[in-house]
């Protein structure tokens, strides 16, 4: 099954998105597909505390915080894979190193993304719902919100079930009755 997990920011998507994942799995390999670089401490300290959520699980754990496609040349694409996050993967593809702004960044990430759902049986898919404020941001921030969206609304259409985490809390927008036989 294909799973798409949306919500706002350290509410607890990742660890829920990782129990689809290992129950999908059935003793398939089961690949954590990392796709953020850290650049602060920050970014260190969310890394820890994941793989300290996933110790003992046996996650396999691919650094990809790009060129998500290059992950099906890497893993046995009959596993089970999270990859987290899509919101990291385009902040990456997006804004390399050194400065550049790379505006068609979407349609890479989406292009990648869609081969990679389309190569596996089972992939849990974490973006972060960046959309609910009222802020006017500055258009480079705009650009990355609207690029984001974009991969978000791909991603969810190629998925059989659209999940959204908020507090705890699960709504299921798309492949309930999918959903409801998995578990």
């Amino acid at each position: 099954m294909r799973i798409f997990v949306s919500g706002g920011c350290k509410n607890g998507k990742s660890f829920y998105a990782q129990r689809l994942a290992k129950d999908a799995a059935g003793g398939r390999p089961l690949y954590y597909i990392a796709t953020m670089r850290p650049v602060d401490a920050e970014d260190d300290e969310r890394i820890a505390r994941h793989r300290g959520e996933r110790d003992g699980w046996g996650f396999i754990t691919v650094e990809q915080p790009n060129r998500i496609e290059e992950v099906l040349q890497k893993c046995d694409i009959g596993g089970s894979f999270l990859l987290d996050s899509l919101t990291a993967l385009l902040a990456d593809e997006m804004f390399p190193h050194g400065g550049n702004v790379d505006e068609a960044a979407a349609d890479r990430v989406i292009g990648g993304l869609r081969q990679v759902i389309e190569a596996v049986d089972n992939i849990v898919i974490v973006s972060d719902y960046i959309y609910g404020d009222a802020i006017i941001f500055d258009p480079l921030t705009e650009l990355y919100r609207k690029s984001l969206a974009k991969a978000d609304r791909e991603a969810a259409r190629l998925c059989d079930v659209v999940i959204e985490v908020a507090y705890a809390g699960i709504t299921i927008h798309k492949g309930g009755e999918l959903y409801e036989e998995r578990v």
